[in-house]
């Protein structure tokens, strides 16, 4: 005879159809709209919209940034998390609220902000200009949003991990004879990596439907600075819904593939793991 689970909170059925009322009116009805809405086109005009060379530009564009900003975060968010975790310095509280500032501080604000100091004229950039580096108004200048606003994704996931990885485990390491970077990819990286890929895939989630602070930096130019997002919000001004929504569908299905193979690389990471154990 099978038993019933005991359950910390009752009310199970209760609390499970509120789940799912809650996500299909937040999420799935929504997307739903979406896709009945681009259903309107046929194959072939779905196929001209979506297909057109400058879309394919700002899908490029949009992707390659954001993954770009992502592995970026992936490595200097592991690092500031261990700086955070390991090392006690003056004015390490101030560090640690400042990881968070991108999640207070409006997109807008921050692409204004970054489009002033990395204009030609700027501070940094006009240091950067004499030796050819524009970072402003190019695709250098997305990256460096996009890595802005997915630092904090990185850094709060991976920082809980450290701090419960316990020290005795590096040191048993050193007394076995492991150097440092055996320590480091033996024992920290691959209890680190889940929380890494969770904190990257997030990074680059949020990064691909970045719009407020890469609007600024951008410069918006057709083939070399236009991401997908802005595409999307011009077709929304001239009142092509359709095209808007066929463009936003193809978005939706490339972002849900990429971070559902994410997903799948991270369960396959945890299950190896846990098998070694």
């Amino acid at each position: 005879m099978r038993l019933k689970q005991a359950s910390v909170l009752p009310g199970f059925g209760l609390a499970f159809g509120y789940t799912i009322v809650y996500l299909s009116l937040i999420v799935l009805l929504p997307l739903s709209a979406l896709i009945i809405k681009t259903s309107s086109l046929s194959l072939a005009e779905f196929w001209a919209v979506v297909t057109t060379p400058r879309v394919l530009a700002a899908y490029k564009l949009t992707f390659g940034a954001s993954l770009l900003a992502a592995l970026i975060n992936l490595f200097a968010g592991l690092l500031v998390a261990w700086v955070l975790v390991r090392y006690r310095f003056p004015g390490k509280r101030l560090v640690d609220a400042l990881v968070d500032l991108p999640f207070a501080l409006p997109t807008a604000v921050a692409g204004i902000a970054l489009t002033n100091l990395y204009a030609p004229n700027g501070w940094i950039g006009s240091l950067l200009a004499p030796f050819g580096i524009e970072v402003a108004f190019k695709p250098l200048g997305i990256v460096l949003a996009l890595t802005f606003i997915g630092l904090p994704f990185v850094v709060r996931t991976v920082q809980p991990v450290l701090q419960d990885l316990e020290p005795e485990l590096e040191e048993a390491a050193a007394c076995l004879g492991a150097n440092r970077w055996q320590t480091f990819c033996k024992i920290i990286f691959p209890a680190a990596m889940p929380a890494l890929l969770t904190g990257f895939t997030l990074a680059f989630a949020r990064a691909i439907g970045e719009y407020g602070s890469v609007i600024f930096i951008a410069g918006n130019i057709p083939f070399e600075s236009e991401i997908t997002p802005l595409l999307i919000i011009g077709k929304l001004e001239q009142y092509d819904y359709v095209g808007a929504t066929a463009i936003a569908t193809v978005m939706l299905g490339l972002s849900f593939t990429l971070i559902l193979l994410i997903n799948l690389l991270q369960w396959w990471h945890a299950k190896r793991h846990g098998m070694r154990k």
